[in-house]
């Protein structure tokens, strides 16, 4: 691999210009494509296999035309205070809303009188009515949204309190300043590593290039693929985190390969040869991990990984191609001014011992007190897991939007005026089709469910035209996203296995919440095969690269530690409500259904980049003669430098996005951004060079028939080494790439 890279990286840098034009060609192409697609249908959400699923698939094919998944408004009204939404005047205001709601927009389908509905509280202060459009929200027109918008606005100057929820006036994540300020944070953090504006650039301009493509290229498939909004934004933040990263690496070691003299060709071709290929080992662990989402059987978050998997391909193209031809314009600006002056004057000093930088004091440190490093690595670690013990799973709904919008403003009245289940309302579906008395045997159901605990209320079954199939709405007593809600839904189709016995009806519960429910089930069911596969890959690739058995044993329970530990600090903020104020935190709720999966998939990837690229230095140095503790300070005083900046670079990318306004996408930066800290400073940084200085020779153990088996992939860049002094020490080179 080494040697295809480094004449790859030769080849990009003497055709720089082609290789440029390509890539400006590319970007040009992909925002062409992206400015000129339709916008995407839908963003329909799936669950194969469950049974809201079903029952869902089942009220498309029983009430054709329903538009099952349309868009939805509730409007809530709230009285002025002293008054009752039943006076003559504020109930000629609801309902002239309701008659302008209905002729707002062709699209919609259907708008209910609240006081036909009796959808009033019991006090009269507070109202709702629930508005279905023929089409997705994905699907909506501006104008559609804006008419409902005025609509609403002109309801509000009659003195009435008006909101809406549901997702029809859905509006876009916001991720506010804090995503530039993670930008310039990583560039700040650039120019103090390389001492060079130029070469701090270089880094910036490549992953903000490959993520242009990448993101654009999702925008211009989206209405083909059926990709959700969020797809692109994950994208993004992987993408530029480790766009930037890979390209630091690469930059990083032309600046270290010229140091030793060697020509700019040469050392392009070298710094591709070597630090590329760990880029390309790390970037393929990231793109299988999130490939490896499909496992879970989700289309939404297999289409989530594969996107983000793609950024990420195109961010080591970019690495090994890109920045060798970007290269080739810096010339010797790639350094600062001081770092040319020192190699001018290299003849006098070139054969100094190397200084001693925070890398190799660190490790000297870590050398001296290895077990207290451990212990104090692994309890602190272990003290942030704790809270993991208590997480709760779901998604997240209106309640946990920021309090100043309509939609949580809309979902607070509701709970005021008539409890947190309205907010999230079950939808049972009753197939009588097998049934000898359909009537009778939704009614047994409607009769079950009133005596289940925990419902609040039970509306009438309204009848498809065939008459074989109902639909029953079911109003739990707590809010949709709480443990006893999901109580109440598993109750629900317990009964459901007694009526099927006695009547042949079939029940189902299905809609968001119970949706919600079934999503996390399955999501937890997947995590410990998927856990294991991503462990076990992990394992594998890594004694590929490392030739050793307790190495990839080490890094792999390290990334285990880190993943516990960012899982219990993402408990601790956002169900717990811990520091949620400095994080805007409005509500606590459940953590979201996704996030283990997803955390296990995008951190492994991320893990594995600062092992690769630490651990490969010290096993260079020990390959080539140096005792265990030498290379281990060797790999620090040349890795630590870039692994510290290449993580604070992606801790404020990833923190970048606590700043939005959706909670799933706050959750995730948050998550992620902490789970680099730990696994970078706590675990490769600390708790690696500790064992590795226990283990001594031990960690570089591996049966010489599995030597022999396991194919020599040369991260390294040992055949580079090897070629170099071919017909000058072949036997003693043979030798040391053979130790």
């Amino acid at each position: 691999m080494a040697t295809f890279l480094y004449k790859l990286g030769k080849l990009a840098f003497r055709r720089r210009h082609f290789v440029a034009l390509i890539w400006v060609a590319l970007l040009t192409l992909a925002g062409v494509g992206a400015a000129s697609a339709p916008t995407a249908a839908s963003s329909s959400f799936s669950i194969p296999g469950t049974e809201a699923q079903k029952a869902f698939d089942l009220l498309d094919q029983r009430f054709p035309g329903s538009a099952a998944d349309g868009a939805t408004a509730r409007v809530v009204f709230k009285a002025p205070a002293g008054e009752k939404l039943t006076d003559a005047a504020n109930k000629a205001d609801v309902q002239d809303t309701v008659s302008a709601i209905k002729s707002s927009s062709k699209q919609v389908a259907s708008v209910a009188d609240p006081f036909a509905a009796k959808t009033i509280s019991k006090d009269g202060k507070i109202g709702y009515t629930s508005a279905s459009y023929k089409v997705s929200s994905m699907e909506l027109t501006d104008d559609d949204r804006d008419a409902l918008q005025k609509v609403i606005d002109q309801a509000k100057e009659t003195g009435l309190t008006v909101e809406v929820g549901g997702d029809a006036l859905q509006a876009m994540p916001e991720t506010g300043a804090t995503e530039v300020i993670g930008i310039a944070v990583a560039a700040v953090v650039l120019v103090i590593t390389f001492g060079s504006l130029l070469a701090a650039g270089l880094p910036l301009l490549t992953a903000i290039i490959g993520v242009g493509i990448g993101v654009s290229s999702i925008t211009a498939l989206a209405n083909a693929l059926d990709l959700g909004t969020t797809t692109s934004t994950l994208a993004m933040m992987i993408g530029l985190a480790v766009g930037i990263d890979y390209a630091l690496f690469i930059v990083s070691r032309y600046r270290a390969e010229l140091a030793e003299g060697r020509e700019r060709e040469e050392a392009a071709g070298r710094a591709v040869g070597t630090a590329g290929s760990a880029v390309v080992f790390a970037g393929l662990t990231v793109v299988i991990a999130l490939v490896g989402l499909a496992v879970v059987n989700i289309p939404m978050l297999t289409k989530m990984g594969i996107a983000a998997a793609g950024t990420v391909a195109i961010a080591v193209l970019i690495a090994l191609t890109l920045i060798p031809a970007l290269l080739g314009y810096a010339g010797k600006r790639v350094h600062g001014r001081k770092a040319r002056k020192a190699l001018d004057a290299r003849d006098a000093t070139e054969q100094a011992e190397p200084k001693a930088n925070m890398g190799t004091r660190w490790a000297r440190f870590v050398l001296r007190r290895p077990v207290a490093v451990l212990i104090a690595g692994i309890v602190g670690l272990g003290a942030m897991a704790i809270p993991v013990a208590s997480l709760e799973l779901g998604l997240p709904d209106d309640g946990v939007q920021p309090t100043d919008t309509t939609q949580r403003k809309a979902y607070d009245l509701l709970s005021d005026g008539f409890g947190p289940g309205f907010n999230g309302p079950l939808m049972t579906v009753v197939d009588a089709k097998g049934a000898d008395d359909p009537k009778a045997a939704v009614d047994r159901v409607v009769t079950a469910i009133k005596d289940t605990d925990g419902v609040a209320a039970v509306t009438p079954a309204t009848f498809n035209k065939a008459g074989d199939t109902a639909i029953v709405s079911v109003v739990s007593k707590y809010k949709p996203s709480s443990v006893e809600t999901e109580d109440v839904v598993h109750a629900i189709r317990d009964e459901g296995k007694d009526i099927k016995a006695d009547t042949g009806a079939e029940l189902s519960v299905t809609g968001s919440t119970a949706m919600n429910i079934d999503v996390s089930q399955k999501l937890n069911d997947a995590l410990v095969p998927y856990l294991a596969l991503v462990v076990g890959l992990a394992f594998l690739l890594l004694m590929v690269v490392f030739r050793s058995v307790l190495v990839p044993l080490k890094a792999a329970l390290g990334f285990l530690l880190s993943v516990l530990a960012a899982l219990g600090a993402v408990v601790a903020v956002f169900q717990w409500g811990w520091l949620g104020s400095v994080f805007g935190v409005d509500q606590t709720t459940p953590i979201m259904s996704m996030m283990p999966i997803f955390m296990v998939g995008v951190v492994f990837g991320l893990a594995m980049d600062y092992e690769v690229f630490l651990v490969t230095r010290m096993r260079e140095a020990y390959v080539h003669g140096e005792r265990p503790a030498q290379a281990i300070v060797t790999g620090f005083r040349h890795g630590a430098r870039v692994v510290t900046a290449a993580a604070i670079i992606m801790i404020a990318v990833f923190a970048g996005f606590i700043g939005s306004s959706e909670q799933m996408v706050k959750m995730i930066g948050f998550g992620l951004a902490i789970a680099v800290f730990f696994d970078a400073f706590v675990v490769r940084m600390t708790i690696v060079p500790a064992v590795l200085a226990l283990l001594g020779k031990k960690a570089w153990w591996l049966p010489k028939w599995l030597d022999r088996a396991l194919p020599n992939v040369d991260v390294e860049g040992e055949g580079l080494a090897k070629g170099a002094a071919a017909g000058e020490r072949p036997e003693e080179d043979r030798e040391l790439v053979s130790a």
